[in-house]
């Protein structure tokens, strides 16, 4: 039934005015609703910059729409959420009569489209015109409108939505402020506990750790570095589910107990094994994805356990690369039982690298797995030449991550 429904025709049917942006903010689309109250035609709208269609009245020398508009699109462009503007003047040029403007009042509320990648494709503009209610109140109130007066007048209930209109925009504003708080002590907690002391040893070692951008989903991945003397690397990397300063405190712990088991049993699966028993008892830690490499410089092997997490690659100087993936396993908590873990080895030669990464750097929303895969592997295929700082860089750079992606990221390149 559903695949029978004519959107088009429902777009041009709505009652409520509607405009659609593309990420230029030029208008692609507008409905029947808009070019009535605007009293424009779609030739004269479509493949027009909105301020150029729309802009300030300029006998308005206060006038302020095209700015506080401008800044609400902004949002939307960087932060991927609907934003609320409170009652807004936009006067808007009256047609047949150039230079004159009538004065309009509007509740705007603007709204992303995503695509396959999360990255905005469209803004959808809807407005309501208010310029009545609001005229009806300035003629019996001409003292001007004071927040939070209750008005026993007809106009009380216009007054009223005003006054939450930009109640509602200073919440908003505060909301934001909040968030962006939380993000940067989240952020500077995690980076504090990435610290690895062991990496100074390893200049064929690189680490990078990206949060996510214009979001709170950071601070649940984690890398690990750690000698395992007199000849052994034990590297890690893992993802909370969930993010803020909660997922920051659990990465933290169970980062910290893969690292202390590895360093007492060795082996990649059992140390696993402590990590989904320890998890149990940690709240917001199950569901949690990790995987642990030991690879040993004496005999050239690299020993590997997966607790659903996307496979490591191995990735040779003549441009092939292996997926580490014959010891995978659910993720910590996923059995009800205890079960032993996988693990499974394979050789390298001295200029293989090896990679591990958390799956904020090859995902894309829509994408199938084995896509993404290909694609971090094509970009490896080309890096045999690089050192491990260059090949880091080139991974984050051809993925199109470099200053981070929708999820945050954690990537460790080992040259062997």
């Amino acid at each position: 039934m559903a695949s029978r429904v004519d959107h088009a025709a429902l777009f041009a049917a709505t009652p409520s005015p509607y405009l659609v942006l593309g990420p230029d903010l030029v208008i692609v689309d507008v409905n029947r609703a808009y070019l009535e109250t605007t009293g424009r035609t779609r030739e004269e709208l479509l493949d027009q910059y909105v301020f150029t269609a729309f802009p300030d009245n300029p006998a308005d020398p206060e006038a302020d729409g095209v700015r506080n508009l401008g800044a609400s699109l902004h949002r939307v462009l960087t932060d991927r959420r609907p934003d609320t503007m409170a009652l807004q003047r936009y006067d808007i040029p009256v047609m047949g009569r150039p230079g004159v403007f009538e004065e309009r009042w509007w509740s705007p509320v603007n709204t992303p489209v995503l695509g396959p990648d999360g990255r905005v494709v469209y803004i959808i503009h809807r407005v309501e015109d208010v310029t009545a209610f609001v005229k009806a109140h300035q003629a019996a109130h001409p003292a001007g409108l004071r927040m939070g007066d209750r008005l026993e007048t007809s106009q009380s209930l216009e007054a009223e939505l005003y006054a939450r209109a930009r109640e509602l925009q200073r919440l908003n504003e505060e909301l934001r402020q909040a968030h962006t708080r939380e993000r940067e002590v989240a952020v500077t907690l995690q980076e504090a506990m990435l610290h690895v002391p062991d990496l100074a040893h390893h200049r064929d070692v690189a680490v990078r750790y990206l949060p996510a951008v214009g979001s709170l989903n950071v601070c649940g991945d984690w890398y690990d570095v750690v000698d395992i003397p007199p000849d052994r690397l034990a590297v890690s990397v893992g993802d909370v589910i969930g993010h803020g300063l909660e997922a920051a405190a659990v990465m933290g712990m169970l980062r910290s107990a893969l690292s202390a088991a590895i360093r007492a049993l060795e082996r990649p699966a059992q140390a696993l094994e402590v990590l989904g028993l320890y998890a149990r008892s940690v709240e917001g830690a199950l569901g949690t994805t990790a995987v642990k490499a030991m690879v040993d410089t004496r005999s050239r092997l690299i020993t590997y356990s997966n607790a659903g997490h996307p496979p490591p690659v191995l990735a040779h100087p003549d441009g092939g690369c292996e997926l580490l993936d014959q010891a995978t396993d659910p993720p910590l908590g996923a059995r009800p039982l205890h079960v032993p873990r996988p693990q499974a080895s394979l050789p390298y030669r001295p200029g293989d690298t090896l990679v591990l990464y958390t799956d904020g750097l090859i995902e894309r929303r829509g994408e199938d797995i084995d896509v993404s895969l290909r694609r971090l592997t094509d970009v490896l295929g080309d890096c045999g030449h690089l050192g491990a700082e260059q090949v880091a860089d080139t991974v984050l750079a051809r993925l199109g991550v470099s200053s981070g992606g929708r999820d945050d990221i954690a990537l460790v390149i080992v040259r062997l």
